[in-house]
C-alpha cells in the first residue's frame, strides 16, 4: 500500500482555548473542522528538550533522562544548556522504531531540540560558528549539502530571528518553507518541524497579551500558506497535518534567585576575575540549574540535603521543594535529576543570576550565550538600546511554563488531519510517540 507523508509541526504552546476564536485561528480550526482535536496533558517539566525527548521515546524523564532543557555532567561539574545532540536521549527513536516497521520509512527532522547526531535521514538545525569577534551564521545538516541547497533557494537561516532581541515570525517562516522543500523533494514518510514563534511574546509580554495574541495569528497564517503551498504542488491529498503542542503558559510577576539564595546562605563559592563573579562548581555545595518554573539543586554531599530543602522551602515564590519520593512519583528520579528539585508557584519563575550585585556580573550575562549560562534565560529576548546589551532585569518577564500539569488549563491541543483514525479525546504526552507511528504506518487517508 502506498503510505501517506505525516507532516507533524511542533507549534510550542497552542491550547485548546485558542481554538474557541473564529478570529484567532481560522485556518488551524478548518483543520480541526475535518480532523480530530485532542488535548494533550504535558509530561513534566513541561519545557521544550524534555517534552521532545518524550515525544520522540514514548518514555517519562526517568527513563529518557532529559530532564530539562539543561543536562549537569557532574564528573565535570558542569552544566551544559541546550545541548543539541541526540546523544544524550536514552531509548529507541521514533524513527528508528518506524524503521523496524517498514525498513524503506524515511525520516525529517527539522530544527528540533537534540537533532545533531541524529539517526533520522534528514536534518537540519542551527550550528552557528563562534569566531573571536563574530559569529557565522550556518546550520548543520543531513545529509551533507541539503541545508546549501536550502539556503540558495530561501537565503541564510537568520538565526538572530530564532532567539534573542531580533527573535520574530521570519524564524517559523524559513523553517516551514524548508520542510516543504524537504517533503516535496525526499518525501519523508514523517516529517517533524519545530515552529518557534508562539514562545517569543508569551514570555515577553504575558500569555493574555495583545503581542501574543497577535503571534498566534501569525502562526495560523503560516498555517493557511501550507495548506495553500501544499495543494500548488499536489502534495496535500496525501499529506497527513499534525499540529502538536508542548506546553501552557502562565503569566508570572516574581522571578526567583534562588542561586542568589544559595549564595547569601554561603552554599556557593564564588570566584572573583576581572572584578566579575564566577560561580565555582567544585567547591560550591549547592547549585541551582535554573530551568523556567523548575530547578534542579545538586548537592554533592548528601548531609547538606535536608538542611538545603529547609532553606529553600523559605524562600518566596517556592511552591514545593522535591526529595527522592516526590522525584518518584513524578517520574524524574534519573540520575541526571538534581538530589533536590524546586517548584515555582504559578505566578513565579527562576533565575540563574548568583552574584549578589549586578556589577559583578559576568560579561556573558549582558549578552545572548544561550550554551555559557548554566541556566535559562529568558531576558536574552530584551536589548537597552542605551547599553547595547541584554538587560539584568528578570521582572521583564511576563510569561513562563514547566509546571506539573494538574488542571484542564493546563493541557495542550494535538489537531489531526482526516478521521479515518478514531482517536481519543485526550491522551498522556508520553501516548503521542504511538500515535504518530499509528499515523505513519496507517497507509492512505
Amino acid at each position: 500500500m502506498n503510505k501517506q507523508h505525516v507532516l507533524v509541526l511542533d507549534i510550542v504552546s497552542l491550547q485548546p482555548k485558542h481554538l474557541l476564536d473564529p478570529d484567532l485561528t481560522p485556518n488551524i480550526q478548518k483543520i480541526a473542522s475535518g480532523g480530530q482535536h485532542i488535548k494533550v496533558r504535558p509530561v513534566f517539566p513541561a519545557v521544550t528538550g524534555t517534552v521532545q525527548a518524550t515525544y520522540i521515546t514514548g518514555k517519562y524523564p526517568s527513563e529518557h533522562g532529559i530532564i530539562c532543557n539543561g543536562l549537569p555532567d557532574r564528573q565535570y561539574k558542569e552544566i551544559t544548556m541546550w545541548n543539541q545532540y541526540m546523544v544524550p536521549i536514552q531509548g529507541e527513536k521514533l524513527w528508528d522504531t518506524l524503521k523496524k516497521s517498514d525498513p524503506e520509512a524515511k525520516t525529517a527532522v527539522l530544527f528540533w531540540q537534540f537533532s545533531k547526531l541524529s539517526t533520522a535521514d534528514y536534518v537540519v538545525t542551527p550550528s552557528p560558528i563562534h569566531l573571536e569577534n563574530r559569529m557565522i551564521q550556518w546550520c548543520t545538516s543531513k545529509p551533507h549539502g541539503l541545508y546549501s541547497k536550502l539556503r540558495e533557494q530561501h537565503g541564510d537561516f537568520d538565526l538572530r530571528t530564532f532567539w534573542g532581541p531580533l527573535a520574530s515570525l521570519k524564524s517559523s517562516e524559513w523553517i516551514l518553507k524548508a520542510a516543504i522543500d524537504v517533503l516535496d523533494e525526499y518525501r519523508p514518510r514523517l516529517s517533524l518541524v519545530y515552529l518557534p514563534n508562539l514562545d517569543y511574546n508569551a514570555q515577553k509580554y504575558g500569555p493574555d497579551s495583545t503581542q501574543a495574541k497577535q503571534s498566534i495569528i501569525e502562526i495560523d497564517g503560516l498555517i493557511g500558506n501550507l495548506m495553500e503551498e501544499l495543494n500548488r504542488r499536489q502534495l496535500y491529498e496525501n499529506t497527513r497535518i499534525v499540529l502538536l503542542s508542548e506546553y501552557a503558559f502562565k503569566s508570572v510577576q516574581r522571578p526567583i534567585f534562588i542561586n542568589r539564595f544559595l549564595h547569601s546562605r554561603g552554599y556557593q563559592i564564588i570566584d572573583r576575575v576581572d572584578d566579575m563573579d564566577f560561580i565555582n562548581m567544585e567547591y560550591s555545595r549547592a547549585f541551582a540549574l535554573t530551568d523556567h518554573q523548575l530547578a534542579h539543586i545538586y548537592i554533592p554531599n548528601s548531609d547538606d540535603i535536608p538542611e538545603v530543602k529547609r532553606s529553600l522551602e523559605q524562600l518566596p515564590g517556592i511552591a514545593e521543594v522535591w526529595g527522592e519520593s516526590e522525584k518518584k512519583e513524578h517520574l524524574i528520579n534519573h540520575a541526571r535529576s538534581g538530589e533536590l528539585i524546586a517548584i515555582a508557584e504559578p505566578d513565579s519563575w527562576f533565575v540563574y543570576y548568583w552574584w549578589l550585585e549586578d556589577e559583578r556580573a559576568p560579561e556573558f550575562a549582558y549578552t545572548v550565550d544561550i550554551h555559557r549560562k548554566p541556566g535559562y534565560d529568558p531576558v536574552e529576548l530584551f536589548f537597552d538600546p542605551k547599553t547595547r546589551r541584554i538587560p539584568l532585569q528578570p521582572e521583564l518577564i511576563l510569561g513562563s511554563h514547566g509546571l506539573p500539569s494538574k488542571k484542564e488549563s493546563d493541557n495542550v491541543s494535538m489537531i489531526v488531519c482526516g478521521r479515518d483514525i478514531m482517536l481519543p479525546n485526550e491522551v498522556e504526552a508520553i501516548e503521542i510517540h504511538d500515535l504518530l507511528l499509528q499515523f505513519c504506518l496507517h497507509g492512505d487517508k
